[in-house]
């Protein structure tokens, strides 16, 4: 009776303190036990405990060495040096070299490596090696891969490809006219087309708090939807004051699109914010609808800058380099952030979106446009005609990047006869009376009133593809007469 009574002594007592005792003062506090019980403890601390007699013979030893030499060092180690399992690079000395081998293929060793077109999870790295005999674990691999340098990594965009000849000298001829510009107050605006995106119930990448388990529901495939179709947000950032402008388009991306949102963000806020504005400057990446080498944006620019009375300067970024434009990490990030997370259902949801983005640094962005207009012109047909006015002027420093369009009207003249004395009236040039008069010809489309004949003038004079999209009040205000 008293042996039960000890042992269930004991027994409570291990429990109470099994959760605070580490492997050496476990056994040991068990030899306590087991000296103190008396003949048999080392059975009975067993029966109580459950642990192994050897292990309390083990903590016996130990007390019996710290009472011989009581000054002794007491190190910290649980175990002797050398106990345990040997690692498996020391029982496997060519384990490290042929694990690295299938990593590396390409480095080193074989090119024609097993796993060289595969996934090289741990799991496939771990069966490849067990079937060469080396047997292994995924979780075994992925210990030896971090011991050897090695972590899991995605792509890195650092290779930009061709460098420009003078890139850093690009960009300080930028930077010196921008702050020249700022300096003397004048209009400075960064320009690009955002992403396009589909419009209706599509996945948008991110997340918003939402329900737990209740996710709003989005179609499985992205097939653009014949009637919302998509959307083409082209901004115009204010570099001067922090503020943006975006019109949302519904067809295509082209230079007369571009041309018109900037044109309505000058309607809009830059005529305000510039009242005593003499010129305007333009950054713009060098390609898509606002490259350097597209000749309808700098023709539908010499159409913007005679209906603004300004000068356009225009500024492209190198190529390669369109990531260093303002508007890109100074706006369409901010409103990529803002919808993150959000279906773009409507056209609705996604201007409101764009109108409602604002950061901490102050960026505004005023409730965006949507152009309702479709069939937007993409090319031009008389460029020579344009370049031989003398409108546009390069810049000395890369004149392919850096250029001038001044607003300068079309030559008239005060005398006609026959047929086009309509167009005379209209003060247009010769080439204007040419077009009037294969106008009463029927040799091109026809318009009613005197609007009509200056919007034909103006698809001769100017390129026709991009006033064919123009109204006639738009063509006949760019040659400066009125419509009567």
């Amino acid at each position: 009776m008293q042996i039960a009574t000890a042992i269930e002594r004991i027994e409570s007592k291990y429990k109470s303190l099994a959760s605070v005792l580490d492997e050496r003062a476990r056994r040991q506090w068990a030899a306590t036990e087991a000296r103190a019980y008396g003949w048999g403890g080392v059975s009975a601390v067993s029966n109580a405990t459950g642990m192994s007699p050897n292990t309390i013979r083990k903590g016996l030893a130990e007390l019996a060495t710290r009472d011989a030499d009581p000054d002794g060092e007491v190190t910290s180690r649980l175990r002797k040096t050398g106990g345990g399992r040997k690692r498996l690079s020391e029982t496997d000395p060519t384990l490290s070299e042929e694990l690295d081998r299938l990593v590396a293929p390409l480095t080193r060793g074989d090119p024609g490596s097993p796993l060289r077109w595969t996934c090289k999870s741990t799991s496939h790295l771990a069966q490849e090696l067990s079937r060469h005999g080396h047997p292994i674990s995924a979780r075994a691999v992925a210990q030896l891969l971090n011991a050897d340098g090695y972590s899991l990594q995605g792509n890195r965009k650092t290779l930009e490809g061709t460098e420009h000849p003078d890139r850093n000298t690009q960009f300080e001829y930028i930077n010196a006219k921008v702050k020249r510009f700022q300096r003397h107050g004048q209009p400075v605006i960064s320009v690009d087309t955002k992403k396009k995106e589909l419009v209706g119930p599509y996945k948008n990448n991110g997340r918003e708090w939402q329900r737990k388990g209740e996710p709003e529901r989005v179609d499985v495939h992205d097939f653009p939807d014949p009637e919302l179709g998509k959307v083409i947000p082209y901004g115009v950032f204010d570099m001067s004051r922090n503020e943006g402008w975006v019109s949302v388009g519904i067809d295509h991306d082209t230079a007369a699109f571009a041309v018109q949102a900037i044109g309505r963000w000058w309607n809009k806020m830059g005529a305000k914010r510039y009242p005593n504005a003499s010129e305007l400057l333009i950054t713009a990446d060098g390609g898509g609808s606002n490259g350097s080498r597209c000749r309808l944006w700098k023709v539908a620019l010499q159409v913007l800058a005679v209906r603004l009375g300004l000068p356009v300067h225009v500024c492209h970024f190198p190529p390669g380099t369109s990531k260093w434009n303002k508007i890109e990490h100074r706006m369409f990030c901010h409103i990529t952030q803002n919808w993150r997370g959000r279906p773009l259902v409507s056209h609705e949801v996604i201007v409101n979106l764009i109108a409602n983005t604002t950061t901490q640094a102050g960026l505004k962005t005023p409730p965006a446009s949507r152009s309702p207009m479709k069939n937007w012109p993409r090319s031009i047909s008389n460029w020579i005609s344009f370049t031989a006015n003398g409108t546009m002027r390069s810049c000395r420093h890369r004149s392919k990047l850096h250029y001038v369009i001044f607003a300068r009207r079309l030559r008239s003249i005060g005398v006609c006869q026959g047929r086009s004395s309509t167009a005379c009236r209209a003060g247009l040039d010769e080439s204007g009376i040419a077009v009037a008069r294969a106008s009463c010809a029927g040799k091109v489309r026809r318009r009613e009133g005197l609007a009509g004949v200056a919007a034909d003038a103006m698809n001769r004079k100017y390129p026709s593809s991009y006033l064919w999209g123009m109204s006639c009040s738009t063509a006949a205000d760019a040659l400066g007469i009125s419509q009567k």
